[in-house]
């Protein structure tokens, strides 16, 4: 039995927010201009990107909201039924909500009865894990069909009020305004099913490697400014609390991030040495890099270990759609496939690398048409 992608959709709310306007939409904290933006943004090369808040920090659409946008989308060309569909694997670094799950929302906004469920929680390569489960669950046969949602909603974190609240401009570290230039809304999603339908992609295989035992965390929300404090968030006598000492903001360990281009090129050399990839094969390559930083040192450290891949068989869309974490690499793919590049016995590799504590994941695609 083979698993086949076989319909993809993407959600970006509002209009594209240019590098001029986004902090002005974000809010100038204490109402002084960022010293690090320029710098931040000149890395990562990224020019518009879509927010889910307006001026107003009024939230236009949820998490969930989006999500269900993007499997709409999805499902407008399928020949399956959505109230048809045997599961739902959703995929975010954080709901609306603390609880349920995220797959339990956008279900409700589907209005799928009787699905099976599915939430996978993570940062970047969650989405990885969300196909996964749902192509093992196809291939055991539970189940013939799956829709495979995931969103990212980040920009509510990045409100200046967030920041004030944890001691404003003077104590804000770069770690902590790092991923307020990086980080963007929207949602992607795809159907995969065990029957081919015309052209689609058929799943080869979907790996990933956690390097969790190896390394501190890189990006995450939960822990306090200060670094001798071992409390988390729920810790603290109040949420205020918590706030007030940083712990409600999301931050990026930046001295550690560079090891992600390492251990994400370890992985792929991995996969090349167990027979799994083969490079001289491959047609397109998306990797989900999220900052433009990091693609010639992807490119230039596979050719140094004589995998390289030429640069005009890569296809990204950061620097116009953004970095939406887990999302990127489905809204990426949905794009990608619009764009017609593709033609039968062409071969996808996705790489997803993860910062959050290093995960980093690989999907392997053949276009076959029927």
């Amino acid at each position: 039995m083979s698993v086949y992608v076989t319909n993809t959709g993407a959600f970006l709310p509002g209009p594209p927010v240019s590098n001029e306007e986004m902090e002005e939409l974000l809010g100038y904290i204490d109402g002084k201009k960022s010293r690090l933006k320029q710098r931040i943004l000149k890395a990562n090369g990224i020019k518009t990107r879509h927010y889910a808040i307006d001026k107003d920090h009024n939230t236009t659409h949820s998490n969930a909201d989006m999500g269900v946008e993007a499997a709409r989308q999805c499902m407008q060309q399928a020949s399956l039924p959505m109230n048809k569909i045997g599961m739902l694997s959703c995929a975010t670094t954080q709901g609306d909500m603390v609880i349920p799950g995220f797959g339990s929302m956008v279900q409700a906004g589907l209005g799928i009865p009787d699905v099976e469920l599915h939430t996978s929680h993570g940062i970047c390569s969650s989405s990885a894990m969300a196909i996964k489960s749902a192509v093992n669950n196809l291939l055991v046969g539970d189940q013939s069909s799956a829709l495979v949602v995931t969103s990212e909603l980040s920009s509510r974190l990045f409100k200046h009020t967030r920041y004030e609240a944890a001691g404003g401009y003077d104590t804000i570290d770069f770690n902590a305004e790092f991923l307020r230039w990086m980080l963007s809304d929207g949602a992607g999603a795809m159907l995969l099913e065990t029957q081919p339908r015309g052209r689609c992609l058929k799943v080869d295989w979907v790996r990933s490697f956690s390097h969790a035992d190896a390394y501190p965390v890189c990006m995450g929300i939960g822990k306090p400014s200060d670094k001798n404090d071992s409390r988390t968030w729920q810790d603290y006598s109040t949420y205020a609390e918590a706030e007030a000492a940083g712990a409600l903001l999301i931050k990026q360990d930046v001295r550690l991030l560079e090891n992600i281009v390492k251990l994400g090129v370890d992985g792929a050399l991995r996969l090349i040495e167990e027979g799994v990839l083969d490079i001289s094969k491959i047609d397109h390559l998306l990797c989900h890099y999220s900052s433009h930083h990091f693609r010639d040192k992807i490119y230039e450290m596979l050719e140094m270990a004589g995998a390289g891949i030429p640069e005009e068989k890569w296809y990204t869309n950061l620097y116009t759609r953004g970095n939406t974490g887990c999302a990127s690499i489905m809204i990426m793919l949905n794009e990608f496939l619009q764009e017609q590049r593709v033609q039968p016995g062409d071969t996808l590799l996705l790489m997803i690398p993860e910062s959050g504590r290093f995960n980093n994941a690989y999907m392997h695609l053949t276009m076959v048409e029927q």
